[in-house]
């Protein structure tokens, strides 16, 4: 079946066999609509996953179960398919993706959390809770992978909506690359930093992590998905080159999720 969200979409990549292509996208618990007019996107999310075609995939707002919306979707609603019969990291993951997965919010009808899903084998996989008040459980999701000879430490990042929340989370995230982390060893920290007012930079800076942006791409606004003007998804890295960074556009990647995914290509600096 051709999928409709491959290269008139999205460039291939033009890295050298030794690049690597990281992707972070959240997906909004794979619905999207309220009431009466909530439509699942998961199956479309995993077409678009797989066009992506990056080495390492972060995800955020990912399901592992909810039970209200299994009952909701059991079955096939317009043409989009009924509710996965696995978890959502798992659904998404293309043929040959080893798969990364740690809950960070329990709600009354199921959990959510972020993923990684990675062509590359996978360490052992770590989960820090970064939850600031009562109001809002987040967490950092940390996995070695194992990429050409190299392990690269990757961190998915989805930070809180009050900004002194995400002052000190970012600060959680400086803290596990400097005291955590084999200081060698790349690193990338990928997600939806939620940094809005771009107040975060410093703070991951002082950790020794560089943004990801090129001198065409300084930039790069993911939200909302179908007027993007905010950007809030990032990737942040040590020990890696950026070499391009791009958002795949159109009304077929705008319907998905409210925020568009964000692709960066490196080489080792």
């Amino acid at each position: 079946m051709l999928n409709p969200f491959h290269s008139t979409l999205l460039p291939p990549s033009t890295l050298s066999a030794k690049g690597l292509r990281v992707a972070t996208y959240n997906i909004h618990k794979g619905v999207r609509g309220m009431g009466p007019t909530k439509r699942l996107e998961i199956h479309n999310l995993g077409l678009a996953v797989e066009a992506l075609d990056a080495d390492i995939v972060c995800l955020q707002e990912v399901r592992s179960f909810n039970h209200q919306e299994a009952r909701k979707f059991s079955v096939t609603q317009f043409g989009h398919g009924c509710w996965p019969d696995k978890a959502q990291a798992d659904y998404l993951a293309p043929e040959g993706y080893d798969v990364a997965y740690r809950t960070n919010a329990v709600t009354k009808h199921g959990e959510h959390g972020n993923a990684l899903l990675s062509r590359w084998p996978l360490g052992n996989i770590g989960h820090h809770d970064v939850s600031d008040h009562r109001f809002e459980q987040r967490g950092l999701l940390h996995v070695p992978v194992q990429w050409n000879g190299i392990e690269v430490h990757v961190v998915v990042v989805h930070l809180g909506l009050i900004h002194s929340s995400r002052v000190r989370q970012a600060a959680r995230v400086a803290k596990l690359v400097a005291e955590q982390l084999p200081p060698d060893a790349p690193v990338v920290i990928a997600g939806d930093f939620n940094d809005w007012n771009e107040a975060l930079d410093h703070i991951l800076v002082d950790a020794g992590l560089t943004r990801a942006r090129t001198l065409t791409a300084e930039r790069v606004p993911t939200y909302p998905s179908r007027v993007p003007v905010l950007a809030l998804d990032r990737v942040y890295t040590r020990g890696l080159q950026c070499q391009s960074i791009l958002v795949p556009r159109g009304g077929a990647w705008a319907r998905l999720s409210d925020h568009l995914p964000l692709v960066a290509e490196f080489e080792l600096a």
